[in-house]
């Protein structure tokens, strides 16, 4: 049950709109409709906006979460924010993947760096549980990519051809079926869905696609660095991750199954004085009618509830993103070079992160898939 604050925020970010209070009493619902959660590694950014998605979720309960750093705490010692609602006494406890299992826990969310998570999916697995990964150990189809581009070997090959990539308008059969869904990252989101329609309907030539992205501080984690400081950041973009980004590997894996062939992209993100939003620039050759972007994009995400599709001429904006789960596309005719521009806009912490993992939990468990994101 959660009564929310009306200043009830994450990261500094104001939320635009409140939940009805009839939508926030948990009472109406059976407990057999309540489904038992656990977010293993809670204490960086992205666990954060689960717990504030979870607490507030009709559905779901949370029994247990972890921190090595923070165990012993209650959550609101860590996030005062949560203070005075209901459900939110939980205390951190030590990443035990039994001890987890021993709270009924029955979905666990992995909020840990790549490579770490992998093991606790096995584990949690093992013990009867679906696991929603967020980090990259389980998002590409070949140990051997993985390895190129995370620099060591998989920790968990066996998991890879079981795993889902949780992208709920691309895989939403195969997510409902799942037991282990990798949760696709933040820039691979807000590239896959504008590019893969028109990949598949061969609108543009894929070997021409350019990209151009831009990401708030918390994109990176909540961790001490040097280069992500205040008087380093603000006042300044800069980009990194250049030239393969590791990003790169997912998105490319996705578009090549949707254009049905090899895709190689160019890719630059810049880090920008925000602390949340992506807004991803994309340049491509039309090979068809421009006209038929719209019509194409209309067709793929017509029941889509979380795309936007702002139309042609219009540029997303981050701030009408920001503290939900939509991601908004726009699009571009520039017809003196015959390229199509595609622009899309969401918050990496929500549609990149925390809001589409809970988007593929709905989808998981049954329920509807809206389910304690609409009013963000």
């Amino acid at each position: 049950m959660c009564t929310q604050n009306p200043n009830f925020s994450r990261v500094g970010i104001p939320l635009f709109s409140r939940l009805p209070r009839a939508k926030l009493q948990r009472k109406t619902f059976l407990m057999s409709e309540v489904t038992k959660i656990a977010i293993i590694g809670a204490s960086g950014y992205t666990g954060l906006e689960l717990l504030r998605l979870v607490f507030c979720h009709p559905k779901a309960e949370v029994v247990a979460i972890t921190s090595r750093a923070n165990a012993g705490k209650k959550v609101t010692e860590v996030f005062p924010r949560f203070e005075s609602h209901p459900g939110t006494e939980i205390c951190f406890i030590e990443p035990d993947m039994e001890s987890v299992a021993a709270t009924g826990a029955e979905v666990a969310f992995l909020a840990l760096p790549h490579g770490t998570a992998a093991p606790f999916a096995r584990d949690l697995l093992g013990l009867g549980m679906k696991v929603i990964d967020l980090s990259a150990d389980f998002r590409l189809d070949d140990p051997a990519v993985y390895q190129d581009f995370y620099d060591h070997p998989h920790p968990a090959p066996e998991l890879l051809d079981e795993a889902v990539f949780g992208l709920p308008e691309v895989y939403e059969s195969e997510i409902k079926a799942a037991r282990l869904i990798a949760s696709p990252g933040c820039y691979p989101t807000s590239i896959m869905l504008p590019l893969i329609p028109l990949l598949r309907e061969g609108l543009v030539e894929h070997s021409s696609i350019n990209v151009s992205s831009m990401s708030g501080v918390s994109g990176a984690g909540r961790k001490a660095d040097l280069s992500l400081i205040f008087a380093e950041v603000n006042e300044s973009i800069r980009s990194y991750g250049l030239p393969r980004h590791r990003h790169l590997s997912e998105i490319e894996q996705e578009l090549g199954k949707a254009a049905g062939e090899k895709v190689t992209i160019s890719f630059v993100p810049h880090l920008v004085p925000v602390t949340a939003g992506i807004c991803t620039t994309i340049f491509a050759k039309l090979t068809g009618d421009f006209d038929r972007v719209d019509e194409v994009l209309r067709n793929a995400y017509r029941n889509a509830p979380f795309v936007r599709l702002r139309g042609a001429g219009i540029s997303p904006d981050t701030k009408h993103v920001t503290g939900s789960n939509y991601l908004d596309i726009g699009w571009h005719h520039d017809s003196r070079t015959g390229r199509v521009i595609v622009q899309s806009a969401e918050d990496n912490l929500g549609k990149g992160a925390a809001g589409q993992a809970i988007q593929s939990f709905n989808l998981m468990v049954g329920n509807i898939v809206t389910d304690g994101l609409q009013n963000l």
